[in-house]
């Protein structure tokens, strides 16, 4: 494989309720759902289908027992909170203290930075819709992860895996990319620690969001304990074919070029794990604690210790990477490359050239590098430390979701932050799904059969037809089948959900 293969995204928002510090922010995150499905949403009826899920199963090979799960664990229980599926192929729900967007499913890099950014647009619309209830209050949505109060919240990431792959191999490859790869996708912070406090004028400022909340190399666990690699075995799809590295240390990206890479890159080194391509061993001593010295350092010289005895900064790993990402996608392509491969592998060695000669040289394509520089320039503006309010409140204000408000969005609009998409080709991805996966079966189904769709996930769809007894569930278990080329012409001739059933199974 290149860079192509079954992913999608999964962001947390960060929610605020304007002048009420202690609002509920379940309620104010079943606010927002419920406003954009009640406005948007066409199969309103239609429920999350938990049949299938399985949050408990690790790749390690057991199940954790429930009764010693955290609650938070326990994402196959329907809680009552607002849970809709869009016509996208997208879930819109509450994740516990947030509203949380899965995007659908895809199957290249530049697909997930559409559809991510059109999650973003939905709840941009969802949260101006919210503010349109009598009597409610203004809710302010984040795209970042944490609350610099302690908490944190995710932004993960889900790449199908041949199931054939030795688990204890993605471990030994992938936990050295994902110590080093902050420094190409980080959001950036202001303060160091889980609380945000520390802010000594050598130690203001990070590059990762995430970096402070990891505990552990390997574990089951994505709110306490929280592991460098997930072990959550639930591939949702066939179970002897697949499964699904479940990524949970991965900053909330505005920038494009920032999610683009991120995936893009991530791809890559699980396609030469899978064909068993890497000949080196770039093990790191303390993975936990380079982790966060990484991102700790700003200025990119922290040298990690590789169990070799080499000590080479995160650029250098990331660049030991990219010399065998080069060689294997020559070695396996050549010229037949496709476009987005040779365009990652361009873009992650441009990056990583100019970020070890001058990260500020990357200011209109990674997050991080983009906040520090305005915050510098606020900084050297106002001769203000790092523990000066005024900073926290940037980086806060950068990650706000509207347009008016947030300074990503206003860089972006002023042509200082790189797009890859234009706003229409966004605008598309929130109602309309990717043709080549099976979100294209299920958002397509949303959308015309509405009144029909009793439920869904993401490997079934299923239909409440008149003269039927019981429900009818449509297995999608393939997530390369259910898309255009496989069921487009059925759908667009079949005018009842009764007729594309009928179709399907006879």
């Amino acid at each position: 494989m290149s860079v192509r293969r079954v992913m999608g995204t999964e962001v947390e928002y960060g929610i605020s309720v304007q002048g009420q510090p202690s609002a509920n922010p379940m309620v104010a995150s079943s606010q927002i759902v419920n406003a954009y499905a009640s406005s948007t949403v066409k199969a309103r009826r239609a429920r999350w289908d938990f049949e299938e899920e399985s949050p408990l199963r690790d790749a390690r090979g057991f199940d954790m027992a429930r009764q010693v799960a955290d609650p938070t664990q326990l994402t196959d229980e329907d809680l009552g909170l607002a849970n809709v599926i869009l016509t996208n192929g997208a879930r819109l729900y509450v994740d516990h203290a947030h509203p949380e967007y899965s995007s659908p499913e895809v199957t290249t890099p530049l697909d997930v930075v559409r559809w991510e950014k059109a999650g973003e647009q939905v709840m941009l619309d969802a949260s101006r819709m919210a503010a349109l209830v009598p009597g409610s209050t203004p809710i302010v949505l984040y795209k970042n992860n944490t609350d610099n109060k302690g908490a944190s919240y995710g932004a993960h990431e889900n790449y199908l895996m041949r199931r054939s792959t030795p688990f204890a191999e993605i471990v030994r490859h992938l936990t050295p990319f994902f110590v080093s790869r902050q420094v190409v996708t980080g959001a950036g912070r202001v303060g160091i620690g889980q609380d945000g406090r520390d802010t000594t004028p050598e130690r203001g400022f990070q590059i990762s969001q995430r970096a402070d909340y990891f505990e552990v190399e390997v574990g089951l666990e994505t709110t306490l304990k929280r592991p460098i690699i997930n072990t959550r075995d639930e591939p949702h799809a066939d179970p002897a074919v697949y499964r699904r590295l479940h990524v949970i240390l991965g900053d909330a990206n505005l920038a494009e070029v920032s999610i683009y890479l991120k995936s893009g890159t991530t791809s890559l080194v699980l396609a030469m794990i899978e064909d068993g391509f890497i000949d080196r061993d770039l093990s790191v001593e303390g993975a936990v604690k380079a982790l966060r010295d990484v991102s700790h350092d700003p200025t990119l010289r922290h040298l990690v210790t590789l169990r070799d005895g080499r000590r080479l900064t995160a650029v250098q790993l990331q660049l030991e990477y990219l010399d065998l990402a080069r060689k294997y996608v020559e070695d396996r392509y050549g010229a037949d490359a496709d476009e987005q491969t040779v365009d990652v592998l361009a873009r992650w060695e441009s990056v990583l050239t100019r970020l070890e000669r001058d990260p500020m040289e990357c200011a209109a394509e990674l997050d991080w590098v983009a906040k520090l520089k305005l915050l510098t320039q606020y900084r050297d503006r106002d001769d203000l430390d790092w523990d000066d309010a005024k900073l926290h409140l940037i980086d806060l204000q950068y990650a706000d979701v509207r347009p008016d408000k947030g300074l990503h969005h206003r860089l972006a609009a002023a042509g200082r932050i790189e797009r890859l998409l234009d706003d229409a080709t966004i605008e598309a991805a929130m109602h309309d799904p990717p043709v080549d996966t099976r979100a294209y079966f299920r958002g397509r189904c949303l959308d015309k059969y509405a009144d029909s769709v009793a439920a869904a996930s993401w490997d079934s769809v299923i239909f409440d037809l008149p003269g039927r007894e019981s429900l009818q569930r449509v297995p999608t278990i393939d997530p390369l089948r259910g898309t255009r080329a496989h069921v487009g012409e059925l759908i667009d001739r079949s005018d009842t959900a009764q007729a594309l059933v009928a179709a399907i199974t006879r």
